[in-house]
């Protein structure tokens, strides 16, 4: 099967053109958030039942500025004689690496602000941005992005417009859909990590964060062996790959320590 290159504009208000990225990425913050809410409630015996909803204006404007700023740091020669293209996000440049951080390191405060343990919201926070992140990689396939290499057959992959591909594969009109790879598995996963909440999540704070570091890196780090269009590599290794190393010894570093905590405890 083919899959047809999008239109990249949804439709035009006031003579402004919406784009599908956009919409796409609104709705993944707008479930992401509802879920992230749904599910700490759920787990955590809280007087306020809309914790997350409260601080959702905070969490995403975090996230969202992490993500773009981490995007043009990564393509820092093309931002800095463009300065004013920083603005512009209506075609795509927003990094998920970032966005994990910024938001984390918000959630953070606002766990100190409120004396919240940190775990009970990175927890259920966790299970909510993979799901965010599983529907937010269709905004790549609306904006002909995140592709992979080319495919052997000409019977099936995903077109791509000759404007979007790489100069060294002009040649080429079908690749692997590495969104709909990643979209599947972070799907996947989300399962994985609800499953694990509910059944361990008051007892293993902590647990289902690192299992979500560990598991994201991996797809990400496998993803990145067929992506093509990576924002930036150092020597030969894409810098996604790195932070996914990276992120993935934190992950198990952390999984070990909750368990061994809390076989200590018991």
């Amino acid at each position: 099967m083919i899959i047809p290159a999008p239109p990249d504009v949804a439709f035009n208000l006031l003579g402004l053109p919406i784009y599908w990225y956009g919409i796409t990425m609104a709705c993944a913050i707008f479930f992401a958030m509802i879920v992230g809410n749904k599910f700490y409630n759920l787990v955590n015996n809280n007087s306020n039942k809309d914790f997350i909803l409260e601080y959702a204006p905070a969490i995403i404007f975090s996230g969202f500025l992490g993500a773009r700023l981490y995007f043009c740091v990564l393509n820092f020669h093309y931002y800095f004689s463009h300065p004013i293209a920083i603005l512009d996000i209506r075609q795509g440049g927003l990094s998920i690496h970032g966005a994990i951080i910024a938001g984390l390191l918000c959630l953070f405060i606002i766990a100190r602000n409120t004396k919240i343990h940190i775990f009970n919201i990175f927890d259920a926070m966790a299970c909510s941005i993979i799901l965010g992140q599983a529907i937010g990689r269709w905004g790549n396939y609306f904006n002909s992005e995140a592709y992979g290499i080319p495919v052997a057959s000409q019977s099936w992959g995903l077109f791509i417009p000759p404007s979007k591909r790489l100069s060294m594969y002009a040649d080429f009109s079908l690749f692997h859909p590495t969104f709909l790879y990643e979209s599947l598995l972070d799907f996947g996963a989300f399962f994985l990590l609800a499953g694990l909440y509910f059944k361990f999540g008051k007892k293993f704070r902590g647990m289902v964060f690192f299992a979500y570091l560990i598991v994201y890196s991996i797809i990400r780090f496998f993803i990145e062996q067929i992506r093509v269009d990576s924002a930036l590599n150092i020597g030969s290794f894409p810098i996604a790959e790195i932070v996914s190393v990276v992120l993935f010894g934190v992950g198990v570093l952390g999984l070990a320590f909750v368990l061994l905590f809390n076989y200590k405890k018991s």
